[in-house]
C-alpha cells in the first residue's frame, strides 16, 4: 500500500448571527490552517449562521447550495488549493431548513451530507425547525489519496452512522458539530468521538463551536484512539497528518471490521417512534 498522507485541520470558532463575521472567521482560519500544512480543513456545524435558542431566524437566513456561502467556500478553497468542509443552514421550502454539510474544492461542491439524527435531546427540539436528511448511500470523496466521509454532531451518538460511512470506504470521518455544553457533555463528546475511531479503526476529525455555547475541544483521533491534536476553548486550528500506512498497520493488529458478524440496515419507517427510537421489534 502506498503511504498516502494528508494534512487535516479542525477549525474551531463560534459562529453567530453576523454572516460577514462568520465568513471573515472562516477565511482567516482557513488561511492559518493552510499555513500549518493542512490540505483538508474542517469547520463546525452551522458555520454559516447560528443563534441560541434556535428560532425562525435560521430559515430566514438559510441559503441554497448555489448561494453566497458555498460560493465563498469555493473561492477560499481555490485560493488555498485545499478542500473545505463546513456546516450550513440550507434553504428549503416552507419554514424549515436542512442542517447540511458541504465539502468543496476550488472547482465546486464534491460532497454533501444532511444531518440524519436531529437533536431532540437534553431539552432541545431541533426537529421543530430542521428537516432530517434522507437515508442515502454515504458520499465518500478523496483528498490526497485518502477517502473521506462526513456526519453531523448528534449523529455521533449512533454508531451505525459511522459504520455505514466506513463500509462505503471512508478512511477518515469528519464530524462538524455544535456540541452544546452541559453536565457531562464534554466527557460524552470526547468519549464518543474516540469510540467511533477505535471501533471502526479509522481517523476521526471533529470540529466543534468554541464556548460559551459549544464545549470546544475540537480534536483529531487516530485509528488506535490516540488524540493526535486537540483544541481547548480557544478560537484556533489544529493540524494532524493522516496516513494510509498507519491505518493498514492498525487494521492488521486489530481486524475488527473483518471479524464482525452483523451488518447495518436502516429501520423500516413503521418501527421508528416520534423521537426516532426503535419501538416495534424491541417490545
Amino acid at each position: 500500500m502506498s503511504d498516502a498522507q494528508l494534512g487535516v485541520a479542525v477549525a474551531q470558532f463560534a459562529p453567530g448571527r453576523d454572516y460577514v463575521q462568520n465568513i471573515d472567521r472562516i477565511t482567516g482560519l482557513a488561511h492559518l490552517a493552510a499555513q500549518r500544512g493542512a490540505s483538508l480543513i474542517v469547520f463546525p456545524e452551522y458555520s454559516s449562521y447560528f443563534s441560541d435558542p434556535m428560532d425562525g431566524s435560521f430559515a430566514r437566513n438559510a441559503q441554497p447550495l448555489d448561494g453566497r456561502f458555498v460560493a465563498h467556500l469555493v473561492q477560499v478553497a481555490g485560493r488555498l488549493g485545499a478542500t473545505l468542509v463546513a456546516g450550513m443552514v440550507e434553504q428549503r421550502q416552507g419554514s424549515k431548513f436542512s442542517n447540511t454539510l458541504v465539502a468543496v474544492t476550488g472547482d465546486g461542491i464534491v460532497a454533501t451530507y444532511r444531518k440524519l439524527h436531529l437533536y431532540d435531546a437534553f431539552g432541545q427540539r431541533e426537529s421543530e425547525w430542521v428537516v432530517p436528511g434522507d437515508i442515502e448511500d454515504p458520499q465518500v470523496f478523496e483528498v490526497n489519496g485518502i477517502r473521506v466521509g462526513m456526519q453531523t454532531c448528534y449523529d455521533v451518538r449512533f454508531p451505525e452512522v459511522t459504520r455505514r460511512i466506513v463500509d462505503a470506504g471512508a478512511e477518515l470521518v469528519l464530524i462538524p458539530a455544535e456540541w452544546v455544553r452541559g453536565p457531562l457533555k464534554e466527557h460524552h463528546w470526547r468519549t464518543l468521538v474516540t469510540a467511533r475511531a477505535i471501533e471502526n479503526t479509522v481517523y476521526v476529525a471533529a470540529a466543534d463551536h468554541a464556548p460559551p455555547i459549544g464545549v470546544g475541544n475540537s480534536l483529531i483521533v487516530g485509528p488506535m484512539g490516540v488524540h493526535m491534536v486537540e483544541i481547548g476553548e480557544a478560537v484556533d486550528v489544529a493540524v494532524a497528518w493522516v496516513s494510509r500506512q498507519r491505518l493498514a498497520d492498525v487494521r492488521a493488529k486489530n481486524p475488527a471490521l473483518s471479524l464482525r458478524r452483523f451488518r447495518v440496515e436502516p429501520l423500516a419507517p413503521a418501527t421508528v417512534g416520534a423521537a426516532g427510537s426503535s419501538l416495534g421489534p424491541l417490545l
